[in-house]
């Protein structure tokens, strides 16, 4: 029998509780825990996925518990957890590009346009980057403005610059910055 099921857990993390969410064995949502937003979010891709239930499942998620403990103790620089993308085809692009960045590197927002075939999309990638389903395991935190400012990131900048620190990526390459400007993406 066809498992039609989606299943979620609540995952500690070093840096706060995280809403994690799968659907046939695949990752379909990696984001901050906050409850209102995380059911909103679930309802809404139950609909889209046609799910049957919601069940949390804290057994579902052994792999992804191990590979962020390797990843917060530097022994573990990419996730091989499979992720079923859920947005538009533009945002899905931008995500995907996303998977490109190396561990311990950054582009620009602009970067990151070009790199999907649009340079002057920088905000729209920005926009798209905000929206990401995966945090940490789709690195937005790597994508920075090209004036060298932090930029944003959901949940909070203080996160991106816990990312970047983590992954040894130096201060001189990126001022923190907690107003994010759209004119320096």
């Amino acid at each position: 029998m066809k498992d039609y099921n989606i299943y979620t857990t609540i995952i500690k993390t070093p840096i706060l509780n995280m809403f994690t969410a799968s659907y046939k064995n695949e990752l379909i949502l990696f984001i901050p825990y906050e409850k209102d937003y995380c059911e909103k979010r679930i309802e809404k891709f139950k609909k889209i996925l046609g799910a049957s239930s919601i069940i949390r499942d804290d057994n579902k998620f052994d792999k992804l518990k191990i590979e962020l403990n390797e990843y917060f103790n530097k022994k573990q620089f990419f996730f091989t957890i499979p992720l079923k993308f859920i947005g538009t085809l533009f945002q899905i692009k931008c995500w995907k590009v996303l998977q490109e960045i190396p561990y311990g590197k950054t582009i620009s927002y602009k970067e990151e346009a070009k790199n999907i075939g649009n340079e002057k999309a920088y905000r729209a990638v920005a926009n798209a980057n905000g929206k990401n389903n995966f945090s940490i395991i789709v690195p937005c935190h790597r994508v920075i403005a090209k004036d060298g400012k932090i930029g944003g990131y959901t949940g909070g900048i203080w996160i991106k610059e816990f990312l970047l620190n983590l992954e040894n990526i130096k201060k001189d390459k990126y001022e923190f910055n907690s107003t994010s400007d759209e004119n320096n993406k």
